[in-house]
């Protein structure tokens, strides 16, 4: 998500530092921007001279004290509660007071990241969706105590960086998440079933409902394994059993099955 997210601002004229934790991360991240962009190029969706320009605001670092000018800095980290404080911890100490803190968490507490800072006002929920330079939707999402102006210079910001936004309130799986999760975890429990195949699950909604991509390709996408997490953390939270994560996608996870980013999942990649 991250280099997504990197990859829309860019193009959208603005400067940008990618981060990650080590040199070939970082670099993995810019080749995929730059795959994408080749790919956008080659459709006629994007120009050369556009795509060289959104690549050359695109900076590279591995020190988190580079990113101490920026006006607003979204994590898309694993999706782990003391890995999220962890990392706004250190970006408190390195920003500017007026900088807004922006978390890409899908399902997690808003407030419960915040609450480690000495400022929790500063930060907002920013969902975006995968793939980010195609999906227009930006989930804006604020705690009890984000402050007013953070969340007016965050609807801004989506604008600017052409995203369809809504703002709604910090509650376990925010709108899309909770919707969505609860669809994926029906149509694996289809599949388990034998109900009829990840395929034509998939056709279905896409067809019936006009879903962009089906509920199994999606978690395909997103990764099982984190799918899997936010579905136990979902029905916990929220008490409902529609949440929790079927047997079998337990069983593909524990086989390494973890959809694209393994090669293999309801489907091969």
């Amino acid at each position: 998500m991250g280099h997504g997210i990197a990859h829309v601002c860019a193009m959208a004229g603005q400067s940008v530092i990618l981060f990650d934790i080590d040199q070939p991360r970082v670099d993995a991240g810019l080749r995929k921007i730059t795959a994408n962009l080749h790919k956008g190029v080659e459709k006629g969706k994007v120009t050369r001279e556009d795509r060289d320009a959104g690549l050359a605001r695109i900076g590279l670092s591995t020190s988190l004290r580079d990113l101490g000018g920026c006006d607003i800095v979204v994590e898309a980290v694993p999706e782990k509660l003391s890995v999220k404080q962890e990392l706004f911890r250190e970006l408190e100490a390195v920003l500017g007071p007026e900088a807004v803190l922006a978390t890409n968490t899908s399902s997690l507490s808003v407030a419960a990241i915040a609450s480690v800072l000495a400022d929790p006002s500063r930060v907002v929920g920013t969902h975006f969706f995968n793939p980010v330079h195609i999906m227009t939707l930006l989930e804006i999402v604020v705690h009890r105590g984000t402050r007013a102006d953070v969340l007016e210079r965050t609807q801004a910001w989506g604008q600017r960086i052409g995203k369809e936004c809504i703002t709604v309130q910090d509650f376990p799986g925010f709108a899309t998440s909770r919707l969505g999760v609860c669809i994926g975890m029906e149509a694996i429990r289809m599949v388990e079933q034998g109900v009829a195949s990840a395929e034509d699950i998939d056709k279905a909604m896409v067809l019936g409902y006009r879903h962009p991509v089906g509920p199994l390709r999606l978690t395909d996408m997103v990764g099982l394994d984190v799918r899997l997490a936010i579905g136990d953390y979902l029905a916990r939270e929220l008490g409902n059993p529609a949440f929790t994560p079927p047997e079998l996608m337990r069983r593909m996870v524990a086989e390494g099955k973890l959809g694209q980013k393994s090669g293999q999942g309801f489907y091969g990649w």
